[in-house]
C-alpha cells in the first residue's frame, strides 16, 4: 500500500472545509469585536486621566476652638485628604472594550461567542486533519499554523473562563488569527499526507505539542506587552500635562492600567518558560534518537536556544529593580521576535536537519519545532 493510499481523503477534505467555516466565523467575531469598541460609552472611559490630574489644591480653614477662659483661640492641625500626587501611576485599570456600557458589553458577548464557534470548528479542522492520516496533527508548517493559532484562541479562552481581565485582547487576537489562518490555506497549504520516517516517533506529540503551546503562550504574553508600552507611554504624557488625541483615549483608557499589562505580561511568559525549557530538552533526547547525537548546532536548535537566552534574559530583568518598565518590555519584544525567526525564519529560509523536503513556500515540509 503507498502513502498515498493511507490517507483519508474525506477527512482531509472535512478538515479543510472546517477550517474555512472557523475563518467566516472568526470574521464575524472580529466585526462583533469592533462593534463592542465602537459602540461601548466613551462618557466612561476618563479613569486614566482623572486619576494622574493633579487635585486642586484644597483650602485649608483651619478648626478654631476657645478655651473656657474665654481668651486665647486655639487652632488645631486640619485634616486634609488628597489624591495621590500626579506621577506615582496608581491609576485604575479601564472599563474594557465595551466602555462599561450595556449595548457594548452585548455586543463584546456576542463576539465572545462567536470566538468559542471559531474554536470549536478550527479545533474540528485540527482533529479530522490527524485523523485522516492516523498522527499528530503538525508535520508541515500548514498543520502547525492551524494548531498554533487554535492553541492561541484557546489560551484566551481559558484566561476568559479563569475571569481573567483579557477581554480586550479579543479584537487583536482575532485580526491576527485570520492572518495566520489567510497564510496557512494559501500559501503553507500542504495536502494531507504520511509523515518521513525520521518523524515518527512518539517524541513527536511531546516534543512539538509543548512548542505549540508554549508559543501560543508566548503570544498572548507579546499582546499585554505592546499594550503595555502603549498604555504607559499614555499615562506619561498625561502625568506630564500633556493631552493625547481623542482616538487614542478612546481606546486606551478602557485599556488596564500600565502596572495591570505588564504584571500580566510577565506572569504569562514566566509561567511557561519552563515548559519552553521542556521543550528544548525533550528536542534534545528526540535528536539523541533520531540521528544519534543531542545537539548538533542545527538552524533549529541554535534558536530555540537563542530564544531561551533572551526569555531568561527578560525575566531576569523583570524581577531586577533597575529593568522593571520599559526597558524589560522591549527584552520581552526582542525574545517573541526570536520564536518568531525560530518558527518562520528558520523554516522558510534556512535549510537543516529540520527539514524534510524542499524549503518551498508552495509545499513546505519542515516540522515546527
Amino acid at each position: 500500500m503507498t502513502l498515498a493510499a493511507a490517507t483519508n481523503e474525506n477527512l482531509a477534505e472535512i478538515s479543510n472545509v472546517l477550517i474555512y467555516s472557523a475563518m467566516a466565523v472568526y470574521t464575524l467575531a472580529f466585526f462583533a469585536y469592533i462593534a463592542e469598541w465602537l459602540l461601548g460609552s466613551r462618557s466612561k472611559v476618563a479613569r486614566t486621566a482623572s486619576a494622574l490630574t493633579p487635585a486642586a489644591e484644597p483650602r485649608k480653614v483651619p478648626a478654631v476652638t476657645v478655651n473656657q477662659a474665654g481668651g486665647t483661640a486655639v487652632l488645631e492641625r486640619p485634616k486634609v485628604v488628597v489624591r495621590a500626587a500626579s506621577g506615582t501611576r496608581d491609576v485604575p485599570d479601564g472599563p474594557g472594550a465595551h466602555g462599561g456600557d450595556e449595548q457594548g458589553d452585548l455586543y463584546g458577548r456576542i463576539a465572545i461567542s462567536l470566538t468559542v464557534l471559531a474554536f470549536a470548528l478550527a479545533f474540528g479542522g485540527v482533529l479530522t486533519r490527524a485523523l485522516s492520516v492516523e498522527r499528530a496533527p503538525w508535520g508541515n508548517m500548514y498543520e502547525f499554523n492551524i494548531t498554533f493559532s487554535t492553541t492561541a484562541v484557546g489560551v484566551y479562552l481559558l484566561l476568559l473562563a479563569l475571569k481573567k481581565n483579557v477581554r480586550w485582547l479579543g479584537l487583536f487576537l482575532t485580526t491576527t488569527v485570520l492572518l495566520d489562518l489567510g497564510l496557512a490555506v494559501t500559501v503553507l497549504y500542504t495536502e494531507s499526507d504520511q509523515l518521513v520516517p525520521a518523524l515518527h516517533s512518539y517524541w513527536l506529540y511531546i516534543h512539538v505539542s509543548t512548542a505549540i503551546l508554549c508559543g501560543a503562550v508566548f503570544y498572548v504574553g507579546a499582546f499585554g506587552v505592546l499594550m503595555y508600552l502603549f498604555k504607559d507611554s499614555y499615562e506619561n504624557k498625561l502625568a506630564n500635562g500633556g493631552r493625547p488625541g481623542t482616538f487614542a483615549t478612546s481606546v486606551l483608557e478602557r485599556l488596564p492600567a500600565s502596572a495591570s499589562l505588564d504584571k500580566f505580561a510577565y506572569r504569562v511568559n514566566a509561567a511557561v518558560f519552563p515548559l519552553w525549557t521542556f521543550t528544548i530538552i525533550a528536542g534534545a533526547i528526540w535528536a539523541g534518537d533520531a540521528w544519534g547525537r543531542y545537539w548538533g548546532w542545527d538552524p533549529k536548535e541554535v534558536w530555540s536556544f537563542i530564544t531561551w537566552v533572551a526569555y531568561a534574559g527578560y525575566l531576569h530583568a523583570r524581577a531586577t529593580a533597575g529593568w522593571k518598565g520599559r526597558k524589560a518590555a522591549y527584552l520581552a519584544l526582542l525574545a517573541f521576535g526570536c520564536w518568531l525567526f525560530n518558527y518562520y525564519g528558520v523554516n522558510i529560509f534556512v535549510s537543516g536537519k529540520h527539514s524534510y523536503a524542499d524549503v518551498g513556500l508552495g509545499a513546505l515540509q519542515s516540522v515546527g519545532f
